[in-house]
């Protein structure tokens, strides 16, 4: 989550939400990283998820992510829920909740959905204080 943290962190410099994401390997070797891109890019697929999950897939050749974990500072929505199912992640790894649009057990729990083929195991809440933390500086720099 730390090094998840350090992209979130980076996010600000492009006024982009703070929020960072990393893909690791099932020997905890980081294959991707993200950040929010969406203002960036002009791209409303620039979630901090999608852009380490794509860069993963690059990494490891293939679309498919088996044994891998994507780790995230706030609670992925959900085009980034679908995504980690589609991308078959092993683990999805999250720090602050979302409760205005999560979709991995606030307003909806795309993950474990059991239509679905693919049920990623999930961790929530790990160094959610400084998750949200972060956000909540980067929005009272925008209300004042």
């Amino acid at each position: 989550m730390r090094e998840a943290l350090r992209e979130a962190r980076a996010a600000p410099a492009t006024s982009d939400i703070p929020v960072g994401a990393v893909v690791l390997d099932g020997s905890g070797a980081v294959v991707g990283r993200g950040r929010n891109r969406r203002e960036a890019d002009a791209d409303p697929t620039g979630h901090a998820e999608v852009v380490a999950l794509r860069e993963a897939a690059a990494t490891r050749g293939a679309w498919r992510l088996d044994g891998c974990t994507l780790v995230v500072t706030l609670e992925p929505c959900t085009m980034c829920a679908g995504a980690a199912v589609l991308a078959r992640v092993e683990r999805v790894v999250f720090g602050a909740f979302d409760e205005k649009a999560g979709a991995v057990g606030s307003l909806w729990d795309v993950v474990r959905d059991r239509r679905l083929n693919h049920r990623p195991e999930v961790l929530s809440g790990v160094l959610a204080g400084e998750s949200s933390t972060l956000l909540a500086q980067f929005f009272g720099g925008r209300r004042d």
